[in-house]
């Protein structure tokens, strides 16, 4: 599968149609824009319920989830900062084709978009074309922009 440097994805598990994700080989774990992230700990093991925009620049369409914690990572932005984040495990469809990923949840307010798809989550399934933009079709069939 060939994929541009963003495309929409959807989050089935998580009740998400479409997001807007930029594809991040510099990024080795994926992450979502999650806020209101709490950590409960049960008899199962530790369970992370947050809410998430889906829509870029929007407060409108929140969707609240709970999802078991994978761990909890020390991932470095990009200008450096460490953030200790949790780790949930879901599955992600881009195109026609859908697999599970890992997603470290965390702020991304400031930021250009509210999914980063990292290079762990696109090992042996896709290859960038990093001059292009949303070169696979929804679900639906359609290309959307």
């Amino acid at each position: 599968m060939i994929v541009g440097w963003r495309e929409w994805i959807a989050l089935p598990e998580l009740g998400v149609d479409r997001v807007k994700a930029k594809i991040d080989t510099g990024a080795r774990t994926s992450s979502l824009h999650a806020f209101g992230v709490r950590l409960e700990q049960r008899d199962e093991g530790t369970f992370a319920s947050f809410e998430i925009h889906p829509e870029q620049r929007s407060t409108r369409g929140n969707v609240r989830v709970e999802l078991p914690v994978v761990e909890e990572r020390l991932v470095r932005s990009s200008s450096g900062h460490a953030e200790r984040r949790p780790v949930v495990r879901t599955g992600v469809r881009l195109g026609a084709v859908t697999w599970p990923i890992e997603l470290t949840l965390t702020r991304r307010d400031d930021m250009g978009f509210r999914m980063l798809l990292g290079r762990e989550a696109l090992r042996g399934r896709a290859v960038v074309d990093p001059a292009r933009s949303y070169l696979q079709r929804d679900a639906d069939g359609r290309r959307r922009r």
